[in-house]
Order: C-alpha cells, then sequence, then structure tokens
C-alpha cells in the first residue's frame, strides 16, 4: 500500500529526465499516485515530456502557458471532465530572461520584471485558483523555492525577488485555503544541475561551493527532493502548511565559510 494510492497528482513543470518536478512525479508515482502532467514551452517540450509520460503510464499530458487564464482554464477544465478532483498540486515553473540574471541589480529591465513575476510567482496564485474547487475534501499544494529569496546570491537576480513573492505568495495562499482544509508549501531545495539552472551564470561554481560547505558536505538530487515533495502530498503532512522546507544539506544555516586555511588559523586562537 502506498501513501498516495487513490490520489491524484497534477504537476507542472516537467521539462526533461533531470528536472526536480520529474523527480517528484516519479516520487508520487512510485506511491500510488495517479500522474497529471503539464509542461509550457511547445513542441520542443513535448517531444521531451511525452515519453517520459509513457514511462510511467501516465495518461494525461497537455500544454499549457500559465501567463494564459485562458490556457489555464482549459487545462483545469480537462482535469474536471476527466478525474473531477485532484489532491496534490505541484508548482515547478520559473523563467527569467538571461539578461535580467547576470550583470548588475540595477539593471534590471522593467519587462524583465514583470514577466518573471507573473511566471515565476504569480502563477502559482492563478493555478490555486483553478486548483481549490477541484479538492472538495482538502488538498496539498506545493511550489519550488531558492535560498536566494532570503540572502544575496550573485546573478539570480531578478529570479531572487521572483522567488521571494512566491514565498509570501505560499504563507497568504495557505491562510487563504487553509479552511477549505488545502495545505500551501514551498520547497527551498539547494542548487541542482536543471535545464532551467543551466540559465544562471555561474551555476557551476554555486553547485560546487554548496557541496563543499553545506553541513551534509553534499550535492541535493532530484530524488531528495521527491521525498520531501512525497511528504507535502501525503497525510503524514496533514497538519504543515504555510511552510517553507529546507532541502539544502543544510545550507542555509551557515552563516561563516571558512577554507581549510582559514579554519587552521582560527583553530589557533585562544
Amino acid at each position: 500500500m502506498g501513501l498516495m494510492d487513490g490520489k491524484i497528482a497534477l504537476i507542472f513543470g516537467v521539462a526533461n529526465k533531470n528536472s526536480i518536478a520529474w523527480g517528484i512525479t516519479q516520487r508520487l508515482k512510485e506511491e500510488g499516485a495517479t500522474i497529471l502532467l503539464c509542461y509550457a514551452g511547445g513542441d520542443a517540450l513535448r517531444k521531451r515530456v511525452l515519453p517520459l509520460a509513457e514511462e510511467i503510464g501516465c495518461e494525461f499530458v497537455e500544454e499549457a502557458d500559465v501567463q494564459s487564464d485562458e490556457a489555464l482554464d482549459a487545462v483545469f477544465a480537462k482535469v474536471a471532465e476527466r478525474y473531477g478532483r485532484i489532491d496534490t498540486l505541484v508548482h515547478s515553473v520559473a523563467f527569467a530572461n538571461r539578461d535580467d540574471l547576470g550583470g548588475r541589480f540595477v539593471d534590471i529591465s522593467r519587462d524583465g520584471f514583470k514577466l518573471a513575476l507573473d511566471i515565476s510567482a504569480y502563477s502559482l496564485i492563478a493555478m490555486s485558483k483553478r486548483a481549490a474547487p477541484l479538492m472538495p475534501e482538502g488538498g496539498s499544494i506545493m511550489s519550488m523555492t531558492y535560498y536566494a529569496a532570503e540572502k544575496v546570491m550573485p546573478k539570480y537576480h531578478v529570479m531572487a525577488i521572483a522567488k521571494a513573492a512566491l514565498e509570501a505568495i505560499t504563507k497568504y495562499l495557505a491562510n487563504d485555503l487553509g479552511p477549505q482544509g488545502i495545505r500551501v508549501n514551498a520547497i527551498s531545495a539547494g542548487p541542482i544541475k536543471t535545464l532551467a539552472a543551466a540559465g544562471v551564470p555561474g551555476i557551476r561554481m554555486m553547485l560546487k561551493y554548496a557541496e563543499r560547505n553545506a553541513p551534509l558536505r553534499a550535492s541535493v538530487k532530484q530524488e531528495d527532493v521527491g521525498d520531501v515533495a512525497l511528504f507535502l502530498a501525503s497525510d503524514l503532512s496533514r497538519m504543515v502548511t504555510g511552510e517553507v522546507i529546507y532541502v539544502d544539506a543544510g545550507y542555509h544555516v551557515i552563516g561563516l565559510t571558512l577554507g581549510e586555511d582559514e579554519m587552521a588559523e582560527l583553530n589557533k586562537v585562544d
């Protein structure tokens, strides 16, 4: 008997086999969930997503432009007609123009700011509004955030603002939807090599730095996020809402990182 037996999970954001959303998809499927997949990006993404859907026996694969209310209405209408309800909504969607990630923070464009906030943050509100009526007995909504929402991460720039908004939205949705028994949480994962991460300047250095300095001295993998997502999707988290849960090998607790030479010098101090 699986933790997700009889439950239906609608997942936005699978792009390829390295996606965080795919790690979540696999874990929920392993525990018995019926999986529904939505993607954005046209035929190029569809060619990547369809083989993955076939791999897990997923019979619902739809394209959805998260900036379009009409597109989201159409997708959720199809879900309602075919399945009648969902138990879990996974928001693993983010985008920013590369020009608004590198360079100086003050050079973020107005249009780029709007684009990043719309796709990466507002879309969680738009999805939740449509998901709530399909969760008459309660359910779980989750999104993916990053520590740059709290502390400065070089070159993350406009996406950091989008993630900060996403975390605030998580709290407000948790309060708004709580009376309906709907839990809303966010997972703050450490850096992971994904298609989206490839667009962040300096991502290779960030990956190495996090592994070297995180308390567990380990890199976070998609399956690590998948396990926590399973907890949030299942009844095990029935009293957890409005939270940002870190899956970053403990990196977020570190205030000062030192190399071996600096540590040796520090140990000499009385």
